[in-house]
């Protein structure tokens, strides 16, 4: 029997698979349920058209962790495609119409004639459950921005000065505004009494915010509209973010558990400004298996930070930004370059002699993180941690 290729268009309750042979022919076209058993019929039913199957899928994770899950575990090759670049693709076939069965084709064609795309790899349990928890992180770092930001809204309705004075990330002025949220509040207590109550709520330099909150109502003696209710939101926006800060801490330290039972834990974090969490994103980003992207250049490609060429007839070395790439990864890359900045003398130098060549500053950190690239691939292609001069190779 010859060559099969399927593609399966993949959703949250159903799928759509088309398997083709190395013509381009359609030997099978069926919807089935996101469900194991039609699955394995799935399955069993495109074993049966050749004795070598590649598929394709157009989604990593999510509704298709099944699919993907039933066929790994029976040592079938799965590749991923994008949905932009499916999309792309099928501008080139016959038809302007977009259904399920056509992007099925589509991505068995593609997996056919491309031998670029990415394998999908069962990733090891550790990586997993990093991917899990780093992005549940990132939702409650999301929700407590967009409360913070609301906040931050309200409290100007009723108190500007107030607002202005408070740095509303920090436990203390949360706590503050759990208990006082209006100017005339703030002066009958008393700068002695809210110090008091602060100091019972364990807040650190009480008598300073106290002063700082005195000072600002001292400054505002006018009621404006709505403040008694506004007061309450404030106070209970303020009372959400302290318990999405709780959250955050103890995801943080869930991933701090979890990251430390992997073996490349102690080559991840040896690397300046990469902590903890950035580590962690890393390996959720890359899936922990270098191996997969072959060479440094390419992760660096994958992460965002490696420029790509732009040339047209007589204009070569045109060098821009790329477009398609992992911005978890970039963001993971870029930021540890930033901390690297200021805990590392030999990224700082780095970092000063692009600025000093005409790189603005964004330029300068975007090539100090593909510097770090090459670096951190080589520890974990050797398996050893970072160490400012790096160990000489034995003589011949």
């Amino acid at each position: 029997m010859a060559a099969i290729w399927a593609g399966i268009d993949a959703g949250k309750t159903h799928h759509h698979c088309v398997a083709i042979d190395e013509s381009g022919r359609r030997l099978l076209s069926r919807r089935v349920a996101n469900d194991e058993p039609e699955l394995l019929e799935l399955l069993a039913d495109v074993l049966a058209l050749g004795n070598k199957v590649t598929w394709g899928i157009d989604l990593a994770d999510g509704g298709a962790a099944l699919a993907i899950a039933i066929l790994t575990n029976h040592g079938q090759p799965v590749h991923y495609i994008s949905g932009r670049a499916i999309q792309r693709a099928s501008e080139s076939y016959r038809g302007e119409g977009k259904t399920d069965a056509k992007d099925a084709a589509v991505i068995a064609d593609q997996v056919r004639i491309r031998c670029d795309l990415h394998p999908l790899r069962t990733s090891d349990e550790s990586v997993t459950d990093l991917k899990i928890l780093t992005g549940r992180r990132t939702d409650l770092v999301a929700d407590r921005t967009r409360t913070v930001n609301r906040l931050r809204a309200q409290l100007t309705g009723v108190f500007p000065g107030l607002e202005r004075a408070l740095d509303l990330t920090n436990t203390g002025p949360l706590v503050l505004l759990t208990g006082y949220q209006t100017p005339a509040a703030l002066r009958r207590t008393g700068k002695k009494r809210l110090e008091s109550w602060l100091r019972n709520r364990k807040v650190l330099r009480a008598d300073r915010l106290a002063e700082t909150a005195l000072e600002a109502a001292g400054r505002q003696h006018t009621s404006l509209p709505g403040e008694k209710l506004t007061a309450q939101m404030v106070h209970t926006l303020a009372a959400e973010v302290m318990a999405l800060n709780q959250q955050v801490a103890e995801i943080d330290k869930a991933i701090e558990d979890r990251f430390r039972e992997h073996q490349d834990f102690e080559v991840v974090t040896s690397m300046p400004g990469l902590g903890v969490i950035l580590g962690a994103e890393f390996l959720a980003a890359t899936g922990g298996d270098m191996t997969a992207f072959g060479t440094a250049d390419r992760l660096a490609g994958f992460g965002g930070v490696a420029p790509v060429p732009r040339d047209s007839g007589k204009i070569s070395g045109n060098l821009r930004r790329p477009r398609r790439y992992n911005r978890r990864l970039q963001r993971v890359f870029y930021i540890s370059a930033l901390f690297s900045i200021r805990h590392c003398d030999e990224s700082r130098r780095f970092y000063e002699r692009k600025r000093a060549e005409g790189k603005r500053h964004i330029q300068a950190v975007l090539a100090l993180a593909r510097r770090r690239v090459n670096v951190l691939w080589a520890l974990l292609r050797d398996g050893r941690t970072y160490e400012l001069v790096p160990p000489t190779a034995p003589a011949a």
